[in-house]
């Protein structure tokens, strides 16, 4: 991407049997929401290996990412929404949008918050600079 495009990053969090269709319908409904594309899927590092997650990246004809538990945390305070439930299982708050955010680079802001549909979750960012 060139300097003035800006990088939209779906980051997604979902449960070990989540299907590829579920997260599928929960990245298109973040990105009808929020009237934008996505440049990438990103995803967190313990879940990137689930078949559902490169299924999903597959049927959007999107790069998947990896991101690290590290990334995920130094992503926390600029997250939106906050999960027990996800910081009991996992020991992150904000999965969806920690992924997003991390992905999208360091001055990346949430332009969709984390939503929910079924198992999955999803979240948009992006380095909006121009």
């Amino acid at each position: 991407m060139g300097r003035d495009e800006a990088m939209i990053v779906a980051g997604i969090g979902c449960r070990a049997g989540c299907s590829g269709t579920d997260i599928v319908a929960a990245v298109r409904a973040c990105l009808a929401m929020a009237t934008r594309a996505a440049d990438a899927l990103a995803v967190p590092c313990f879940r990137a290996d689930l078949p559902a997650v490169a299924e999903a990246a597959d049927m959007l004809v999107l790069p998947l990412v990896s991101v690290t538990r590290r990334a995920l945390l130094d992503a926390q305070a600029r997250c939106h929404t906050r999960s027990e439930a996800a910081l009991r299982a996992t020991g992150i708050a904000s999965v969806a949008e920690g992924a997003a955010l991390a992905a999208a680079g360091p001055d990346a802001v949430l332009l969709q918050p984390r939503i929910v549909r079924g198992g999955a979750t999803c979240a948009l960012a992006g380095d909006v600079r121009s």
